[in-house]
């Protein structure tokens, strides 16, 4: 923790005395972005860049529940497609299987799904078709 500014020293000369003391130390030399210029400067402002670029750096996503749901079943289609074996393909068309009907059986908010789970014998089926190739 900082010290505390003395009485009868001027805001600004305090903090620029902490700020010179933290860089001498090096104390700023291992934060992100150290040394490279500020990214969005041209950019007009917007009140929520820190929430945007925190969930971007989280990986987190603001679609609707059945959006991200309908995404999340093409990503599971590609990754059985690119399965090393049967029971991977079998595991990851299950798990999926089971998030889409939940969400037939209690839609969540947002645009309807439009999604049905997959047939998981027609998906292993295409997944053996394409290892023979």
């Amino acid at each position: 923790m900082t010290e505390r500014k003395p009485p009868g020293v001027d805001f600004e000369t305090w903090t620029d005395r902490q700020i010179r003391e933290a860089t001498e130390r090096g104390d700023f030399t291992a934060l992100p972005g150290f040394g490279k210029p500020l990214t969005g400067l041209d950019k007009p402002y917007d009140a929520m860049w820190w929430v945007k670029e925190k969930m971007n750096r989280e990986n987190l996503s603001f679609l609707p529940p059945t959006l991200a749901l309908r995404k999340e079943a093409e990503d599971a289609l590609e990754a059985a497609a690119h399965a090393p074996s049967e029971r991977a393909v079998r595991r990851i068309i299950g798990e999926i299987n089971a998030k889409i009907e939940e969400a037939v059986r209690q839609p969540p908010p947002g645009p309807p799904l439009g999604v049905e789970p997959f047939d998981v014998e027609r998906v292993v089926s295409e997944w053996r078709e394409r290892r023979k190739k």
